[in-house]
């Protein structure tokens, strides 16, 4: 049923199109080059109002260049500049670039490894597993990586991505053909990164980090389509699975940090304004605009070869402790997603027909559907996995990129249940012996650095994915596959 809806400012009217699709009109008073699209249900919309998502996604839609629609998904709230859980796509030739629309935590991504394993096959290791996964891989704010790096050596780790890792030793060949890009970002030229997040990269390469991310050893719950998860590898209930979800660490703050402050000091060059200093841009072609991308493509290469590394050891950790083989378990990578990136796609346009766009993705996953060139040969039949974490305690989806995501999202869909209480809210409402309990009574072993890494991820602050990927196949924009809940985790 068509209606409409009215944010909590008054300011923007939010008109209902149908049960999973929401509008905000372009309105030229406002400076809105192109109309808003929401795509949620009422209980998630009513979410979204509450903080400045809404305002930031209208916002976008001010900037040069931006085409057809600014589009929030279902775990769409509130970003630095961008609301997180949307997709701009600005005109290549014309348009702008933004570290905003990428945000701080470039390439932040999930992989999925699949197992031979049942989890009667773990269940009485796996507080051992979760324990020697923390023991061995490094987690917290600011945690050191096992490898230090030259800078010659980090420079060659930004330009060639997972694959460094591989030829290091941290994987096999197979794992490239299941990454985004296979991995690797091409153009990516590392001689404009600043000292500082040089120091912080060199120093961090190979650790989980802190805030959302994780690793988690999950069983699959459900399976909707057998069809895509057997060539996904993915084969029956009960299944051991494991979901690596983690970023560029500091290397990647750094590099938006200093970018954001060079876009501040261009925009007077190239006369531009913002309505939100957090939307900070340059021209797309611009010389910052193409220093930006150099510097962001190395960042996306790092975060690869950073989970490249992580899923190493994992590996080694699971053989260790159940003392079997590299064939006896079989853990292939499924697929490896991006979240925060921006990338040059060609797009149709109403009216324009196809033109090249610079898509910004910030906590938004690619989903193309099959026969992109883009996808490895092994799903070009099916379409992309598209991996949309939980929160902690909660389930996980693999999904099915589809057609309609091109025509409406820029092939983009949800990347995770996206968050509905600050941490400091969550600190207030839960302690640390209720959240643990409440995990525990799941079945659920937790490892945590910190208390507070712990209460700030309770499953309750963030929207119900299970809401969110329905309303992802309900509008089409990624199918459903398979349904994960984990039994382990480890947490900065």
């Amino acid at each position: 049923m068509s209606g409409s809806l009215v944010t909590k400012n008054g300011k923007n009217v939010v008109n209902k199109i149908s049960d999973n699709q929401f509008q905000i009109e372009k309105d030229s008073s406002r400076g809105m080059n192109v109309p808003v699209t929401i795509f949620a249900n009422d209980m998630l919309i009513s979410k979204m109002a509450l903080d400045r998502t809404l305002d930031q996604a209208v916002n976008v839609t001010t900037l040069p260049g931006v085409r057809k629609h600014m589009v929030v998904l279902p775990d769409g709230h509130e970003g630095y500049g961008f609301p997180v859980g949307g997709v701009a796509a600005s005109d290549f030739e014309e348009g702008i670039i933004s570290p905003g629309g990428v945000g701080y935590d470039i390439n932040c991504g999930v992989r999925l490894i699949r197992t031979n394993l049942l989890e009667s096959d773990i269940r009485s290791n796996l507080k051992h597993l979760v324990d020697s996964l923390f023991s061995s891989i490094p987690t917290g704010v600011g945690s050191e990586g096992a490898i230090k790096l030259t800078n010659a050596e980090l420079d060659d780790l930004l330009i060639d991505g997972a694959r460094w890792s591989v030829e290091h030793g941290y994987g096999i060949d197979s794992d490239l053909e299941a990454c985004e890009e296979g991995g690797k970002m091409n153009g990516a030229d590392p001689s404009d990164i600043s000292t500082n997040a040089r120091k912080r990269g060199s120093m961090q390469l190979g650790s989980l980090g802190s805030g959302n991310h994780f690793l988690e050893i999950q069983k699959v719950d459900k399976i909707l389509d057998k069809k895509a998860a057997n060539i996904m590898g993915i084969t029956q209930e009960g299944e051991i699975q494991i979901l690596i979800h983690c970023g560029s660490r500091g290397f990647g703050h750094q590099v938006c940090s200093d970018y954001l402050r060079l876009s501040e000091q261009a925009m007077k060059k190239y006369d531009l304004n913002v309505v939100d200093r957090e939307l900070a841009c340059v021209p797309n072609n611009s010389t910052e605009g193409e220093s930006y991308r150099k510097s962001m493509f190395s960042a996306l290469n790092f975060a690869w070869a950073n989970r490249q590394m992580l899923t190493h050891w994992t590996r080694m950790t699971f053989q260790k402790v159940l003392n079997l083989t590299e064939q006896d378990l079989e853990m292939k990578l499924v697929y490896d997603v991006s979240h925060n990136i921006a990338k040059v796609e060609r797009h149709k346009i109403d009216g324009e027909g196809s033109r090249d766009l610079v898509v910004h993705r910030k906590g938004a996953t690619r989903a193309f559907p099959s026969g992109m060139k883009q996808l490895p040969l092994k799903f070009q039949s099916i379409g992309q996995p598209v991996i949309i974490p939980g929160s902690m305690g909660t389930a996980s989806w693999v999904l099915l990129g589809s057609t309609k995501s091109m025509d409406l999202s820029f092939g983009s869909t949800a990347h995770g249940a996206g968050r509905t209480m600050s941490r400091s809210a969550a600190k207030r409402m839960h302690t640390l012996d209720g959240v643990k309990k409440k995990l525990e009574s799941r079945g659920i072993y937790v490892r945590s650095l910190t208390k507070n890494g712990l209460i700030e991820e309770s499953p309750d602050a963030y929207k119900d994915v299970d809401m969110v990927a329905d309303v992802s196949h309900n509008v089409g924009i990624a199918t459903k596959v398979v349904r994960l809940v984990p039994l382990g985790v480890i947490k900065g």
